[in-house]
């Protein structure tokens, strides 16, 4: 997400009370994830093992937990817990703000789009032209909502990301200040979530249809034409790519990638990256065919083992 105007390097140590190594006038213009930062962006890091993979990403402007050298070009914040001072950034650049009525004021509402009873839209929000909101649908701050979408009663699109910390005490939650895209003739299902992105976008590309229960998490994006059945769980930072088709209960882990064309088969669970123009199947999920061959052999072991203890 991008601030509102560029920070300097010593703006944003001064708000954190934390040191800064670098250029002073050294610019940030807004922040995000690993996996989506851009030139400009700043990104936090808190674990040694994902030190050199920040420090070589596109970010500019690196949050980091340890005293080291300072790439050509960028600037460091050097900050005893990163993930707090990730968070009073959001706090503090993308606040919660609490409404007062069920449709925000400055919510933008294109010309045909049919809002039903109990709706709750959100500060920000913008939906375009011939949509169809049923009744009981959340669409939380800055949502976007292209054409001709149509959302089933009881959705919540742009509820906070599953992304915590743990420590001594409990749970840290890291705070949501990204949002949720939906193009144009998407249909989302009765009772679906989509998570908002920590610092970016979920998104669930033009003419993607989902069914009912599906949870989508956060930063996750979808390609076009996607088919998603019942109680599909898509896990965060994930990317999907055009006419992928996921069958009912399909389970798919965070940070992964599913080539275009790829059709996985109902109650799947994957765990890596998917190939495009495959049909997958079984957990861990694996080509199909490969996997009805395991099964059938499978079916033969009682008869095998028989006819061992048999000729003994």
């Amino acid at each position: 997400m991008d601030f509102s105007k560029p920070l300097k390097l010593s703006e944003i140590a001064e708000f954190l009370g934390c040191k800064f190594r670098g250029e002073a006038e050294h610019l940030t213009y807004g922040f995000n994830e690993i996996h989506r930062v851009r030139p400009g962006d700043l990104v936090f890091v808190d674990h040694p093992k994902y030190y050199k993979t920040a420090l070589e990403s596109a970010a500019t402007t690196i949050l980091i937990n340890q005293e080291v050298a300072v790439p050509k070009g960028k600037g460091l914040l050097v900050s005893e817990d990163p993930f707090r001072d990730f968070n009073r950034l959001t706090e503090k650049y993308f606040p919660f703000q609490a409404r007062h009525s069920a449709i925000s004021p400055n919510a933008e509402i294109g010309e045909g789009t049919i809002i039903q009873p109990g709706c709750s839209i959100g500060s920000g929000v913008k939906i375009g032209k011939d949509c169809i909101i049923h009744s009981n649908v959340s669409i939380n701050d800055n949502c976007q909502i292209g054409d001709q979408v149509v959302i089933q009663a009881n959705t919540v699109i742009g509820s906070d990301a599953f992304y915590y910390k743990k420590r001594p005490e409990g749970f840290d939650r890291l705070l949501s200040g990204g949002n949720v895209v939906i193009e144009d003739q998407v249909e989302i299902g009765a009772g679906c979530t989509i998570d908002r992105g920590v610092s970016a976008d979920t998104r669930i590309g033009k003419g993607s249809i989902l069914d009912n229960g599906v949870h989508i998490g956060h930063d996750t994006v979808i390609g076009e034409k996607c088919l998603f059945a019942a109680q599909v769980g898509v896990a965060g930072c994930c990317q999907i790519g055009n006419e992928v088709t996921l069958w009912g209960q399909v389970g798919i882990s965070a940070n992964l990638s599913i080539g275009d064309k790829a059709v996985v088969l109902a109650q799947s669970g994957v765990a890596k990256s998917l190939l495009a123009g495959k049909t997958y199947f079984g957990y861990p999920a694996d080509e199909a065919r490969k996997r009805h061959r395991e099964l059938a052999s499978l079916r033969l072991l009682p008869e095998i083992i028989n006819h061992i203890e048999i000729e003994k």
